[in-house]
């Protein structure tokens, strides 16, 4: 059974930096595109980045490009979200996904697995 599980979430001030992880199960999603997302409250869940199977391709939301990064360690098989310069608009719950496909996705509907969430707030 493929596992996702998101960490590193929590408060920080305006200006700020995180960084988020995502622990994946190396046998299926590690030759998987993955893509972090983002919901706030009452809003639809959006695309933040991607990127593809060897870590060389990297796609963003106009939103965060020049802000965050995303990184992948296949040795350790985890994904990372490197935030940062944060903005009280940044305040969300990310998700980490996987998506069966060579490149990058934007699209929600295109990413087979899902982690549970980790909550990130941004205070002004």
């Amino acid at each position: 059974q493929v596992q996702l599980v998101e960490s590193g979430g929590g408060l920080v001030q305006a200006g700020g930096s995180l960084r988020l992880s995502c622990a994946h199960s190396a046998r299926t999603v590690g030759t998987s595109t993955m893509g972090w997302f983002r919901q706030a409250p009452g809003k639809e869940r959006n695309f933040v980045a991607s990127i593809n199977w060897s870590g060389s391709i990297t796609l963003y939301a106009d939103s965060v490009k020049g802000r965050f990064t995303i990184s992948r360690n296949k040795a350790e098989n985890t994904v990372y979200l490197q935030m940062t310069s944060l903005k009280p608009d940044d305040t969300a719950v990310y998700y980490c996904a996987a998506a069966p496909y060579v490149d990058p996705r934007r699209t929600a509907s295109e990413y087979a697995f899902w982690g549970q969430g980790t909550q990130v707030t941004v205070s002004s």
